[in-house]
C-alpha cells in the first residue's frame, strides 16, 4: 500500500486521534491506548506496538514533537484472508475491539460482575456517577453498607471507558491493606501500598528523586503519611490522576469554627485539583454546619458555592454530587445479606467501693485559675473526670494523677488548689483501693461481663475460633487493664487477646486486623479503642461486640456497631452494653443519660437511619461535648430525652442534612411501577460478545499466541482455570502490580468461576503470613491485567493496517460485507460516540448499513461457529472487496457525520447551558467577595480583592476549559475496518474461474 498517501490523509485527521486508533509514528504502527492533553497544548499518546519491530512494546508520543503522526486511512486497509481454524483469529480481533470501545453512557457493563454478592442498591453510585459530565461524587451511605465496593464498581466502569488508568486512594492507615485487598481480589484493581514499609520498598525500586506517583499508575496511601511527609506532599503537586478516592473524607473536611484550613483540609483541596474524577466516602460526611459541608462540596465542584455560610435550594439544587442511604432504605433488598441485630443490656449494682469513689468524685472542689467557683466550669471538670471513671478505675486513676501533677507543678499553689489536690488524693485513694483488689471483685461492670462470658447459656468459648469478641473502650488505660485481667480471669494465653489503638504504627494495626480475620489465628478477643470504629471489617469470625464503656456520642455508637453489624455478616450480630446501677442520685442520673443515648441509637437504626439527628451536631467530638454540657447543667435523663426528641423533630432545620439533600440527585419519577432495586438492575447492559464466556475468549487467545512456540507458556488442567507463566513483555507489564499480588513461583492461576475465587479469597484471608494472605487464584475477567494484555496482543495478529476476510455460509451467495467501527472523540481524546455497523451489498450494488448486532446474528458470527475451508481462491475476492472498500467507508463516514450533527447539537446546547451556569456562578462568587470585603480597610480590601479574584477566575477558567474540552466533539469521526465477509461460494467460483 502507498504509505505516503496514507500519511497525507492521516495528517488531516490528527485531531481525531482517540483510544483504539491505529497510528503510524516513526514508520511503525501503534495502537493508541490513551490520549491525554499535554502542557505544550498538544496530546500525549499512550501506545502499544503493532508492527513487527515494536510489537509488545509500550511508548508515549508527544504530538507537538513528532513530525509525522498519521491516523491510517481506513479506505486503504489491506484485507487478508484469515487462515485460522473457525476464523478464531478474526473473532478474537473483533472481540478485543468490542471490549475496549465502550460508549460513555450510564449503562453498567462490567462492575456488577465482580467477586461479590451483588445487591442492587450498590449499583446506584456508579449509575449516578456515570450520568455526570465530570464524575465527582460523595458516597455517604450508612456504616456497613459497602461503600468500598460501591466505589470499586464505579471505578471499574470508568476504567472500562478509558477514564481510569491512573488511580490514587487516600484512606486511614489501619485501612490500607483491607482496602487494597478488596479492590484487587474482587475487582482486579491493583493499588501499590505506600505505607511505611511500602515507601521503603518503592524507594528501592525507583531511581532517586523520581516521583513514585508517576512511576506507579495506581497507589494507595494513608492521609497521615501525606500530612506528615513533606516529600510526598510535594510529589502530589507534580502528578495527575484519572481518579482520586478519599475514604472517610469527614476527616479532611473543614470544621465549623476553625480559623483558616487545617492541614488535612488543605491536603484535600490540593488533591481535588489533581484528577478529573473524585470519589469521597463517608458515613458521617458533615458536622452539621454549612461551612463544613461546603468544604466537601467545594472539593467536588469548586464552582458551586459562593458563600459557604448561606445556601438556597434554588441556587444549587440538582447537583447530583451526593448519594446517601441507610439500612432502612434498602432493607427490602438485603434480607439475606443483613441479619437483624440483637441487643443485650447487662446491668449490675455498683459496689460499695465504687459508691465511695463516686462520693469522693462529687466532693472534689475543682478550680479554675487558682480559684474555686461553683457553676458550669466546675461541673464540666467533674464530668470530664467522671467520664474516665465510667470507663474504668484505671482510666480515672490516670486522669487524676495528671491533674494532681499539673496543680503540684505550679510555682505558687492557692488554698483552693491545695483543697482540690486533697479532694483528688481522696478520690485517688478510692481508685487505688479498687485497683488493688487482685480479683477486681468490686469492679461491678467488669464482674458482670466476666459472669456473662463464663455463663454456658451465653455460649461463648475461647476455644471456638469462629466466635470471637470485640470489646470497645475509648480509654487506652481501660484496654490495658482489660488485657491483663481478662487474660488472667479467662485463662487466656498472651496470644489469644490483643489491643488495637491509634498509637500503633500503620503496619502494626494492619497486621492485627489481618490476624483477627484468620480462622487459624490464636486471637480470640480484640480490645479496641475507637480508632477501630471507622471502616474496619471485624465481622469475619466475630458477631459479638461489647461496649465496655458507653460512648458519649451517637456517631460512635454507629461506627462501633458497624464493625460487626455490616454487609456480609453471616450470623446475627449481638451488641452488648454494660450498665452500672449507682445509688448516688447524681451519678445515677448521668449514667441514665448514657442509657438514653443507647436507646436513641436503637431507635434510629430501626426507624430513622441516622442517629446523629438527635444531637444535631454531626461530630463525635461535639456530640460528646454536648452530652457533657447536659450533665454539667444537671439535666435529668427525662429532660435529656425530651431535648433529643425535639432536635430530631426539627431535623429539617439541620444545615448539613439539608445540604446533603440539596446536592443529591433528583429522585427518579419514571418507572414508578418498579422498585428501586429493579430500576438499578435495569441499568445493566451487557456489551455484545462473540464468545460464550471470558474463559473461552482467554483460552482462544492463548491458543493463538502460543502457536509456533517451542514451549507452551500456559496450561488448562480443567474447570475454568488457566495457569500461565508470563512471557517477557507481560512480565514487564505485571511489575505495575503491588508486590503482594505478584506470584512468587512465576506462575499465575486465573479462574472465571466467581465462587471458586471467593473461596480462594476466604482461604487466603486466613493464611498466617502476609504473602499467603493474597489468594493464589485470581479472577479471570476483562479487568485483570493479564486479560488486558491478551486483548492488546490479539489486536496485532494481522499486522500493520490490515483487517481479516472470513467466509459465512449464512449470508446471500453474492453478498459482501464490511464490519466497521467508528467513534467520535472529544477534545480530550475520550470517545463520546461509538457506533458499529455492517456495510453490505449484493453483487455490484450499492452499500447499505445494517446494525452490527443484527448482522452478526444473521451471518452467524460466533466463536467456533463458522468452518474455515482455507484461503484458496480468496485472491480475486479480496481484490473485489479492496476496490469496493472506499464506497463502504464513504457511507459510514456520511452516517457518522449525520449522527455527529445531531449529537453535537445536543452537546452544544448542553455546553451552552453549562457555560451560562458557570458565568452566573462566577458572578455570584465575585459579588459575594465584594460583600465580604465591605468592612475591610481599603488597603487590605484591594490586596484581598486582587488575590481572591485571581483565585476565583482561575477556578472558573480551569473548569470552563475542562467543560469545553469534554463536551466538544471533534468534527471528524474515526473509522476502523474490522472485518470483511463473503459467502464461501464466491471463493469457489473465483477458484474455478482461475
Amino acid at each position: 500500500m502507498a504509505v505516503a498517501a496514507a500519511l497525507e490523509v492521516g495528517l488531516k485527521m490528527l485531531s481525531s486521534i482517540a483510544p483504539g486508533s491505529r497510528v503510524e509514528v516513526r514508520n511503525e504502527e501503534w495502537l493508541v491506548k490513551r490520549v491525554d492533553t499535554s502542557a505544550d497544548g498538544g496530546f500525549v499518546l499512550s501506545c502499544e506496538g503493532v508492527s513487527d519491530l515494536v510489537q509488545g512494546r509500550s511508548a508515549l508520543f508527544l504530538t507537538k514533537l513528532e513530525d509525522n503522526i498519521a491516523i491510517l486511512d481506513p479506505a486503504r486497509t489491506e484485507l487478508v484472508a484469515d487462515e485460522s481454524n473457525s476464523f478464531d483469529a478474526a473473532m478474537l480481533f473483533l472481540e478485543s475491539t468490542l471490549r475496549r470501545c465502550l460508549p460513555n453512557d450510564d449503562k453498567l457493563r462490567l462492575g456488577h460482575l465482580a467477586v461479590m454478592n451483588l445487591v442492587p442498591y450498590q449499583l446506584d453510585p456508579a449509575i449516578q456517577g456515570l450520568r455526570q459530565p465530570r464524575t465527582r461524587l460523595l458516597i455517604a451511605d450508612a456504616v456497613g453498607l459497602g461503600k468500598t465496593l460501591e466505589a470499586a464498581i464505579l471505578t471499574t466502569e470508568l476504567i472500562q471507558r478509558g477514564r481510569g488508568k491512573r488511580i490514587l486512594v487516600v484512606t486511614q492507615k489501619a485501612m490500607l491493606t483491607q482496602f487494597q485487598k478488596e479492590w484487587w481480589c474482587r475487582f482486579s484493581i491493583p493499588l501499590v501500598r505506600l505505607d511505611s514499609q511500602g515507601i521503603a520498598r518503592v524507594r528501592n525500586r525507583i531511581p532517586a528523586n523520581h516521583n513514585p506517583f508517576n512511576y506507579f499508575d495506581r497507589t494507595i496511601i494513608s492521609v497521615d503519611t501525606l500530612k506528615s511527609n513533606l516529600e510526598y506532599r510535594n510529589y502530589l503537586e507534580n502528578a495527575w490522576w484519572d481518579i482520586i478516592v478519599i475514604d472517610e473524607c469527614h476527616n479532611v473536611a473543614a470544621r465549623a469554627g476553625e480559623e483558616g484550613l487545617a492541614r488535612r483540609a488543605r491536603l484535600a483541596r490540593q488533591l481535588s485539583t489533581r484528577s478529573d474524577t473524585l470519589i469521597l466516602l463517608s458515613a458521617t460526611p458533615h458536622d452539621g454546619s454549612a461551612r463544613s459541608f461546603a468544604s466537601l462540596m467545594t472539593l467536588l465542584d469548586p464552582t458551586s458555592i459562593s458563600d459557604p455560610d448561606d445556601y438556597t435550594r434554588d441556587d444549587y439544587s440538582g447537583k447530583g454530587l451526593v448519594i446517601r442511604r441507610f439500612k432502612k432504605d434498602i432493607k427490602d433488598q438485603v434480607a439475606d445479606d443483613f441479619q437483624e441485630r440483637s441487643v443485650l443490656r447487662l446491668r449490675q449494682q455498683a459496689s460499695a467501693s465504687e459508691e465511695r469513689a463516686y462520693e469522693a468524685l462529687l466532693n472534689i472542689r475543682f478550680t479554675q485559675s487558682g480559684r474555686y467557683q461553683a457553676g458550669k466550669n466546675q461541673e464540666l471538670q467533674r464530668v470530664g473526670l467522671q467520664k474516665g471513671l465510667f470507663s474504668s478505675p484505671a482510666a480515672a486513676r490516670k486522669s487524676t494523677e495528671n491533674r494532681i501533677k499539673l496543680l503540684a507543678s505550679k510555682e505558687q499553689t492557692s488554698d483552693a488548689e491545695r483543697e482540690e489536690i486533697r479532694g483528688l488524693e481522696d478520690f485517688q485513694a478510692c481508685l487505688d483501693a479498687l485497683l488493688a483488689e487482685p480479683d477486681a471483685a468490686s469492679f461491678s461492670k467488669y464482674q458482670r461481663l466476666l459472669g456473662q462470658l463464663r455463663d454456658p447459656a451465653f455460649g461463648w468459648s475461647a476455644g471456638n475460633t469462629a466466635d470471637r469478641l470485640v470489646i470497645f473502650s475509648e480509654r487506652i488505660e481501660t484496654l490495658n487493664w482489660l488485657l491483663e485481667h481478662l487474660r488472667q480471669d479467662l485463662g487466656l494465653h498472651s496470644n489469644q487477646i490483643a489491643v488495637l489503638h491509634g498509637a500503633m504504627s500503620d503496619t502494626e494495626q494492619q497486621d492485627l486486623v489481618e490476624r483477627f480475620g484468620r480462622s487459624d489465628d490464636t486471637i480470640r478477643i480484640l480490645l479496641c479503642s475507637d480508632v477501630a470504629s471507622e471502616g474496619l471489617n471485624l465481622h469475619y469470625f466475630c458477631h459479638r461486640l461489647v461496649h465496655f464503656d458507653l460512648p458519649w456520642s451517637l456517631m460512635v455508637f454507629q461506627q462501633r456497631n458497624g464493625r460487626v453489624d455490616r454487609y456480609g455478616q453471616k450470623h446475627q450480630p449481638q451488641i452488648i452494653y454494660l450498665f452500672t446501677e449507682a445509688a448516688s442520685e447524681k451519678i445515677r442520673g448521668d449514667l441514665r443519660i448514657l442509657e438514653i443515648l443507647e436507646k436513641k441509637d436503637e431507635q434510629a437504626v430501626k426507624n430513622l437511619g441516622d442517629p446523629s439527628i438527635f444531637l444535631g451536631v454531626h461530630s463525635a467530638e461535639k456530640e460528646s461535648e454536648k452530652v457533657s454540657d447536659i450533665m454539667a447543667a444537671g439535666k435529668s435523663a427525662e429532660e435529656f430525652e425530651t431535648i433529643l426528641d425535639k432536635t430530631a423533630q426539627a431535623k429539617e432545620d439541620d444545615e448539613g442534612e439539608f445540604l446533603l439533600r440539596l446536592f443529591a440527585a433528583e429522585p427518579e419519577t419514571e418507572d414508578a411501577g418498579r422498585s428501586a432495586g429493579e430500576r438499578s438492575m435495569q441499568q445493566i447492559e451487557a456489551p455484545p460478545s462473540l464468545f460464550e464466556s471470558d474463559f473461552a475468549y482467554a483460552k482462544a487467545a492463548l491458543e493463538q499466541l502460543s502457536q509456533g512456540q517451542k514451549h507452551r507458556f500456559w496450561s488448562h488442567s480443567g474447570g475454568q482455570v488457566i495457569s500461565l507463566t508470563p512471557p517477557p513483555d507481560l512480565e514487564e507489564r505485571l511489575k505495575q502490580l503491588p508486590r503482594e499480588a505478584q506470584v512468587h513461583d512465576g506462575q499465575y492461576h486465573l479462574s472465571a468461576d466467581k465462587d471458586a475465587v471467593a473461596r480462594a479469597i476466604e482461604e487466603a484471608r486466613q493464611a498466617k503470613s502476609e504473602e499467603e494472605s493474597w489468594p493464589a487464584l485470581q479472577y479471570l475477567w476483562p479487568q485483570h491485567p493479564i486479560m488486558e494484555w491478551l486483548g492488546d496482543r490479539v489486536l496485532t495478529h494481522f499486522g500493520r493496517h490490515r483487517a481479516p476476510l472470513i467466509q459465512s455460509p449464512n449470508i446471500a451467495p453474492d453478498e459482501q460485507a464490511f464490519v466497521l467501527m467508528s467513534l467520535i472523540p472529544n477534545r480530550k481524546g475520550q470517545p463520546l460516540l461509538v457506533d458499529w455497523q455492517a456495510a453490505t451489498r449484493r453483487g455490484a450494488g450499492v452499500f447499505a448499513l445494517e446494525p452490527f448486532a443484527e448482522f452478526i446474528r444473521r451471518a452467524g458470527l460466533r466463536a467456533g461457529a463458522l468452518p474455515n475451508r482455507g484461503p484458496g481462491g480468496t485472491g480475486p475476492v479480496i481484490t473485489s472487496l479492496q476496490q469496493a472498500l472506499s464506497g463502504a467507508i464513504r457511507l459510514m463516514d456520511q452516517h457518522m457525520a449525520d449522527l455527529c450533527r445531531s449529537f453535537s447539537a445536543d452537546l452544544s446546547a448542553r455546553l451552552a447551558n453549562t457555560l451560562a451556569e458557570l458565568k452566573a456562578m462566577q458572578e455570584r462568587q465575585i459579588h459575594q467577595l465584594e460583600l465580604d470585603l465591605e468592612k475591610q480597610l481599603e488597603t487590605v480590601r484591594a490586596s484581598r480583592r486582587s488575590r481572591r479574584s485571581r483565585e476565583i477566575n482561575k477556578v472558573f477558567d480551569d473548569y470552563r476549559g475542562w467543560v469545553e474540552d469534554t463536551l466538544t466533539a471533534e468534527p471528524k469521526p474515526w473509522i476502523q475496518v474490522m472485518l470483511a465477509v463473503c459467502h464461501p461460494d464466491q471463493i469457489v467460483r473465483a477458484g474455478a474461474s482461475s
